[in-house]
């Protein structure tokens, strides 16, 4: 029988699967740079291997996850699918920083991973931090390095290879902890039961972000472990004013533990040329916001957000190396928008994705791009922090670490509900049924006046959402989360309850 025939980028698979037959043509010039920055994601990872090819090897081995990421050049190449000119070219130089990052990593904790190498030097020059623990945190202690426990066993590994969850959450599920906990938090303690962390570092310091489950997660890592601990309590009432003295108050302990655990002593010069580097690269990500909201978006797919999730909590700014791609990338953009280059060869709508990664894959933006000519423009794990810190004083310096450390988390998210935007014309599309609704378009909107976090709780906006979902459902609008109009949020629950 003669194999059906797809039409698109399905030819380029092997069916029913995610491997290509072949690499993609997009006409000499381009085919040339997708092939040499493929080749250049290879040189890293063999980099990494040839600087200690008994400490990869041995964790080859030895972790379950650290398979995943021998896939890594095939999950750069569904990011790039479909691109062409400088939109190919800005994604690769992207991918290719957060591979060298990221191998370095890895490296860093199979050198210093006691099961393989009792006793070495490396391990204690290493702070174990949770993964929301600030980077720039580090910068002060420029004769340690910070490691975070769980991005490259569960948090990073899942979105290469969502199939590395479900043996975590198996061996959790067993211990007892209950299957409605999310899955990520849930994931990084099915770790500890299946003994895949490195054993590592001098101390380790922990948080109560982003969720209930995350800090049920710490219980675990924390027996699992046996460092000596901190605990780094991120205040939930962002907004408020008189949790900031306490919230700066907690940096300094945690200043003062590390301080005392390692005989480090904390450097102001250090630290404050980390967040003055780390502004330069706040600038340089706020002109792709400016140019995403025009006509002309340059910067779409999932690239935006995953190197902005990356760099903001694994640099720090103290890696010089992602201040230099963000200017070559910029200056690329630039140039693109200037001769008003099109993003994608089809562009028939703009939108948001308000999710986080774990909810779906994460070349998701890709296809919507490629197969129904939607480019998403903005998404929820790029608008976290766009605070500047200030370095005129050290106090300042603190205070503004403290503040956008309490805008790194989901708490974040949950309290946009309710802050102005945009409206998004877009059509609404169904997970369910995996398929686009083509007749059916929706007014994204969000509610419009800022209120203290703590006069409206998680549940009354979740069950305003939930409302105001059952109202748009009736109206054909299938998967709508916001409302139809830029109401009040009193206006919003009135509206609600009266349906």
């Amino acid at each position: 029988m003669k194999k059906k025939k797809y039409g698109g980028y399905k030819n380029l698979h092997e069916d029913k699967t995610g491997l290509l037959k072949h690499r993609e043509w997009r006409g000499f010039k381009d085919t040339l740079v997708d092939y040499w920055r493929w080749l250049v994601t290879w040189k890293d990872m063999v980099v990494m291997v040839l600087k200690n090819p008994i400490a990869v090897v041995k964790g080859l081995w030895r972790y379950r996850w650290m398979a995943t990421y021998l896939s890594t050049p095939a999950f750069v190449d569904r990011h790039t699918e479909g691109l062409r000119g400088p939109q190919l070219l800005m994604t690769h130089l992207h991918f290719n920083m957060i591979v060298k990052h990221a191998t370095g990593l890895i490296l860093t904790a199979f050198e210093a991973d006691e099961k393989m190498f009792p006793k070495n030097k490396n391990s204690k020059k290493l702070v174990c931090v949770d993964e929301l623990i600030p980077a720039e945190f580090i910068a002060g202690f420029p004769n340690l390095k910070m490691y975070p426990m769980q991005t490259m066993p569960i948090f990073l590994s899942s979105m290469v290879d969502q199939l590395i969850v479900p043996p975590y959450l198996d061996a959790i599920e067993s211990f007892g902890v209950p299957a409605d906990v999310c899955p990520l938090p849930s994931a990084e303690a099915g770790v500890c039961v299946e003994d895949d962390y490195p054993k590592l570092g001098k101390c380790m310091i922990t948080c109560n972000m982003p969720c209930d489950g995350s800090i049920m997660t710490t219980t675990f890592q924390d027996r699992y472990f046996k460092l000596p601990t901190h605990v780094y309590n991120v205040p939930l009432r962002y907004k408020g004013e008189d949790v900031q003295k306490y919230a700066v108050d907690e940096i300094k302990d945690m200043i003062k533990f590390v301080e005392e655990q390692t005989g480090e002593k904390w450097n102001w010069d250090t630290f404050i040329a980390a967040l003055e580097s780390y502004n330069k690269q706040l600038d340089y990500e706020l002109k792709k916001w400016d140019v995403n909201k025009t006509q002309y978006p340059q910067m779409t797919g999932a690239t935006f957000w995953l190197y902005r999730l990356y760099y903001y909590h694994l640099s720090g700014g103290y890696d010089k190396r992602f201040l230099k791609v963000d200017k070559k990338v910029n200056k690329i953009m630039e140039k693109a928008y200037a001769k008003k280059t099109k993003a994608s060869k089809e562009m028939r709508h703009r939108a948001i994705v308000w999710s986080c990664p774990a909810n779906y894959y994460t070349s998701f933006a890709n296809w919507l791009e490629n197969c129904w000519g939607i480019n998403v423009v903005m998404d929820m794990e790029t608008m976290i922090s766009y605070l500047k810190f200030r370095t005129d004083t050290h106090e300042h310096a603190l205070e503004d670490l403290a503040k956008t450390d309490q805008r790194a988390t989901t708490i974040i998210h949950k309290a946009r509900l309710c802050v102005p935007t945009q409206k998004v014309v877009t059509q609404t599309f169904s997970t369910s049924a995996g398929a686009l609704r083509k007749n059916t378009t929706s007014i994204l909107s969000l509610c419009t006046t800022r209120f203290p976090a703590r006069v409206w709780t998680d549940s009354s906006v979740s069950s305003t959402i939930r409302q105001e979902r059952k109202a748009t459902t009736s109206f054909g609008c299938n998967k709508t989360l916001w409302t139809a109009e830029p109401y009040l949020v009193e206006i919003c629950a009135n509206k609600s309850t009266s349906i």
